[in-house]
């Protein structure tokens, strides 16, 4: 979902760390490759002055039911009042309400800090808010910052949105006895009796939306709101942001969702999310310019990374049972160019579904599919500036051990995804790779290893496309090529020869295709 240009970089660097027992925040500037296909502007990092409020001081006390949401957020407002500094929460089980950010302050959590976001969800008032770059109604987020500059949260601590009395669950991604130990809790079925909600009231904003009030406002939509889950972090329109080194887990919906933000700075951050979390995205960057995100790991039940940016390199990131692993996604009516990416040293384990998905018919009735061979026709629309275009990517060392599928790329065929490298790739998946409207597309050294028999890869209506030393291993693995619009395909060997099965082309296409020896 691609709102607008934006400018950003994902990178695996090292940097200083973090201490408080020297609390002026002065970061590093991050190190950018000096050999990347595109220009990066300077990231802005934060600096903080010296001054250190303890939130024991305002009145929290740890380790008990007792909220700590006036003292924490005192502490914050007094610390940018004072003109910035540091909030120390120390280590602790510290229950509270929704924290606000201010300008100037450094949030830092101690070793063993636990921050535990309260599950009474009458301490989140409804309030316009933003979803999926939209404004809608929604709860307020257990961690928010609208409009402010010069923030961080850092250290080692934990921050845990209680998710568990947000989200409903679907049955299938859960095992019987789960299921049923969560219908003996409470809460509503859905009418099939597939979907578990916490309440009555999320029953109904989910299942009854024509009982919801034609005309929604905070205080007619209260008896609803569970239904209104907010994300875990919410930073709009914020400038210059570091969170560096906390674990951010267990989120009502999105976990970390930076809008229309500039200069982050995202480091050395666990996110993480239980697999059968509904909406359990890890990092969700929308429409944001100039960052990095460097040394992260995710763990979560929906996408790792999602963001409509330009311009990334991505290197040495880790993701474990994501629903999908680097996912690229619009819609015609969108708008919007993705370009200049770079991706390189990515590791995967237990993909469900992708491991690399470009899908420009998101949200979009499903693309009727050959069941063989994958090949789509769809009719070509008029080019306009809400066509979306994605080009000029590169992926580089990606590993992954265990997915549905490899690789599949749905383009659109009035803009076909264009100029995409992949080099190094060693995926085991149960299927490969399936290509529709793409062009100027690079394969060298892919190595698939298959345990469903089949299509390794199918390539159609696609153009100028090279595939150098490709290996497949697994049943009876074929390589497809097909499509009326399909140009200019080129497979060349290895050292030995093409490595898998046979090759199946088409009538269309044999005069457009060249095997190399």
């Amino acid at each position: 979902m691609i709102k607008i240009k934006t400018n950003f970089l994902v990178a695996a660097l090292m940097f200083s760390a973090v201490s408080c027992s020297n609390p002026i925040f002065a970061q590093n500037k991050p190190a950018v490759q000096s050999n990347l296909p595109f220009e990066m502007p300077e990231v802005q990092i934060p600096i903080f002055k010296a001054d250190t409020l303890n939130i024991v001081d305002f009145g929290a006390v740890p380790n008990t039911e007792e909220l700590c949401t006036k003292a924490i957020n005192a502490a914050i407002t007094k610390c940018s009042e004072m003109g910035g500094g540091v909030v120390v929460i120390p280590a602790g089980l510290w229950t509270t309400g929704p924290l606000k950010m201010k300008s100037n302050v450094n949030l830092h959590t101690e070793n063993g800090a636990f921050i535990s976001f309260t599950s009474d969800l009458s301490q989140y008032k409804l309030i316009e808010s933003y979803f999926e770059g939209n404004k809608v109604l929604r709860c307020e987020s257990p961690i928010m910052g609208v409009g402010v500059e010069n923030i961080a949260i850092t250290g080692e601590g934990i921050f845990d949105g209680n998710g568990s009395a947000w989200r409903p669950v679907k049955i299938g991604k859960m095992t019987d006895g789960q299921w049923q130990e969560l219908i003996q809790s409470g809460g509503f079925l859905s009418k099939d009796g597939k979907i578990w909600y916490p309440s009555e009231g999320s029953f109904i904003g989910n299942e009854e939306k024509d009982k919801l009030p034609k005309k929604p406002t905070a205080e007619n939509m209260e008896p609803y709101k569970q239904a209104l889950r907010p994300v875990m972090v919410s930073l709009v329109n914020c400038k210059k942001l570091l969170l560096d080194g906390v674990t951010f887990q267990n989120s009502p919906a999105w976990n970390v969702n930076p809008l229309l933000c500039e200069h982050l700075t995202l480091r050395n951050l666990t996110i993480r999310n239980p697999w059968y979390s509904q909406n359990g995205d890890g990092l969700d960057i929308e429409s944001c310019r100039i960052g990095t995100v460097a040394n992260c790991r995710f763990d979560v039940g929906d996408d790792a990374i999602w963001g409509g940016v330009k311009n990334i390199f991505a290197k040495n990131l880790t993701f474990n049972g994501t629903d999908c692993g680097l996912r690229f996604k619009s819609v015609r009516g969108r708008g919007g160019v993705v370009e200049n990416i770079w991706m390189e040293d990515i590791r995967m384990n237990n993909i469900p579904t992708d491991a690399i998905n470009f899908n420009l018919y998101y949200f979009e009735k499903a693309i009727k599919e050959d069941p063989q061979t994958g090949e789509v026709i769809v009719e070509k629309m008029p080019v306009s500036e809400t066509t979306p275009a994605f080009r000029n990517m590169y992926f580089k060392n990606i590993y992954v051990n265990g997915a549905k599928q490899a690789l599949k790329i749905m383009g659109i065929p009035e803009m076909p995804v264009e100029n995409l490298q992949f080099t190094n790739l060693i995926i085991r998946s149960d299927i490969g790779i399936q290509m529709n409207y793409a062009s100027k597309i690079d394969f060298k050294n892919i190595d698939l290893r298959l345990e469903k028999p089949g299509i390794a890869a199918s390539l159609s209506n696609s153009q100028n496309v090279t595939v150098e030393n490709f290996k497949a291993t697994g049943e009876n693995q074929l390589f497809w090529v097909g499509g009326a619009e399909t140009k200019a395909i080129s497979l060349q060997s290895n050292a030995n020869k093409i490595a898998f099965d046979k090759v199946k082309l088409e009538e269309s296409v044999k005069s457009q295709v060249k095997i190399i020896q």
